[in-house]
């Protein structure tokens, strides 16, 4: 009986915790209410501010790119700092690193360096391009029927709409398939 009453007492809390908890999670669901209003009222006056930016604008007609991302491209990418869309796709940690031992050089996978927010960004941003038909949903799967896993091919699609965004960027001009 004894042992009954211990495991009974050790598997429900007190009242107090239990009023503890309540208003703990009152507290947070306040506080994510609060933050949720100040990053729609920031959202917002981003894109204000990117409304009359030619570069945004263009980025907005590339397929798969919303205002988020395009917003993000525009403010994080000064693209007169970048030569050649190579260089744009090592700063976004999508090019392959290579790897020299001696005289030989080979090129492995993709590195592990470079803004992980941006690669983040492109890599998701393609993954509803994978179900299209069209030029992006066909180089996807024809990158699976090569044998690539289902990452590899995302990161091989994001480098490659790269090359396009960087155009875009580049020339200010907006996307045509």
């Amino acid at each position: 009986e004894a042992l009954v009453r211990s495991t009974a007492s050790s598997t429900r809390p007190d009242a107090a915790a239990i009023a503890a908890e309540d208003r703990a999670v009152r507290l947070l669901a306040r506080r994510i209410s609060e933050n949720s209003a100040e990053i729609e009222a920031i959202t917002a006056e981003i894109s204000a501010l990117l409304e009359g930016d030619d570069t945004y604008r263009c980025l907005l007609t590339v397929p798969g790119i919303g205002p988020k991302t395009a917003s993000e491209l525009a403010i994080s990418i000064d693209i007169e700092d970048f030569p050649s869309h190579d260089r744009l796709a090592s700063y976004c940690g999508l090019a392959p690193r290579n790897r020299q031992s001696g005289t030989s050089i080979s090129s492995v996978t993709a590195s592990r360096q470079g803004n992980k927010r941006l690669k983040n960004l492109l890599i998701f941003s393609c993954n509803c391009l994978t179900r299209t038909e069209g030029r992006w949903g066909d180089y996807y799967a024809r990158c699976r029927e090569r044998g690539m896993p289902h990452g590899k091919a995302l990161k091989a699609l994001a480098r490659k709409r790269l090359k396009v965004i960087y155009a875009i960027m580049r020339d200010r001009v907006p996307y045509a398939a």
